[in-house]
């Protein structure tokens, strides 16, 4: 490819619009937002941060592949539409993103889930390059997930297929989730259950982790470092929901390596070793080991994810 893409990988919190090229960010800013707000009038936001994105490259808008969105929620990718929101900017499902990026720059229009565009960049340029079945999990506020098989994105015919891997269940009675189903990964393991889970943890007010006002998996690593035994309790038993989640995806999907990305993985160093043992003693894969790797984009590889998605047959 030798045009560039502009890619939007849109948060709960914010937005960042880049343009990319080949392994480049040629530029890129980022918008604050409240996904418990419209979307529709961010869109006015995001068509001027490209127009000066644009315009500080030297360049026009015909020169650019196209726009492509990383959402976080459900979305369509053959009908260029968000079809679940999980109650984040719930106006989106009814925004037409095709007729948006023709009126304000006549240019082709490509969205996919936030975890899938994701993938799809860490291939491209990142830990998965050369890679046709893979899956991807990001371990952050939520979890999320995508899966490749033979060089495909797996959509399924309502979209969802491969990007739940976060909603798989992990304990039979667990937490409710916030889809609406109970004890998924995500409820039992990730940044939004952190502080649930451990204030329901035994011996939880003798633990240092009860002096903190805001509860995430940096400061649980550091105490559990430090020698803090809830801490140490709570962030193996995150492991094992991991672990074993990944296991799941590796009997569902069949990939020759996993890569992990998310917030979390600032402690790739306990986090790799400890998953990677785990799949090797529990999976069935009589062909071999599955891979698992660390993302090598963070917050840049839904962007990059932009050049597949628009010239990619993915």
């Amino acid at each position: 490819m030798t045009r560039p893409a502009i890619g939007i990988d849109l948060g709960g919190s914010h937005a960042t619009i880049a343009v990319v090229k080949s392994d480049q960010v040629l530029a890129s800013h980022r918008i604050s937002l409240d996904s418990g707000q419209a979307l529709r009038p961010a869109l006015d936001g995001f068509a001027a941060a490209i127009r000066k994105l644009i315009k500080d490259l030297q360049m026009n808008a015909s020169e650019c592949e196209g726009v492509a969105l990383g959402f976080c929620g459900l979305a369509d990718a053959r009908v260029g539409r968000v079809v679940s929101t999980n109650k984040k900017y719930e106006d989106a499902p009814a925004i037409d993103f095709n007729a948006w990026c023709k009126d304000e720059f006549g240019l082709r229009f490509a969205i996919e889930n936030d975890a899938r565009m994701a993938l799809l960049g860490e291939r491209h340029v990142g830990a998965a390059q050369g890679c046709d079945n893979l899956v991807m999990i990001t371990l952050g506020t939520g979890i999320g997930g995508a899966a490749m098989i033979e060089g495909k994105l797996l959509r399924g015919k309502h979209a969802q297929a491969g990007c739940l891997g976060g909603h798989l269940p992990a304990k039979v009675g667990g937490r409710a989730c916030t889809c609406g189903a109970i004890g998924c990964l995500e409820a039992e393991a990730s940044g939004w259950a952190l502080p649930l889970m451990a204030h329901e943890w035994q011996g939880f007010a003798a633990s240092k982790l009860a002096g903190q006002e805001n509860i995430n998996f940096q400061m649980l690593f550091e105490l559990a470092d430090a020698g803090d035994r809830v801490a140490a309790a709570i962030r193996e038993y995150c492991l094992e929901v991991w672990a074993a989640g990944a296991v799941g995806l590796i009997h569902a999907y069949d990939p020759e390596k996993i890569v992990i990305g998310g917030g979390v993985m600032r402690s790739a160093a306990v986090i790799l070793p400890y998953i990677q043992a785990y799949v090797n003693e529990h999976a069935w894969t009589p062909w071999g080991k599955v891979e698992i790797a660390a993302a090598q984009l963070g917050n840049d590889a839904g962007l990059f994810g932009a050049i597949p998605l628009l010239t990619g047959n993915v």
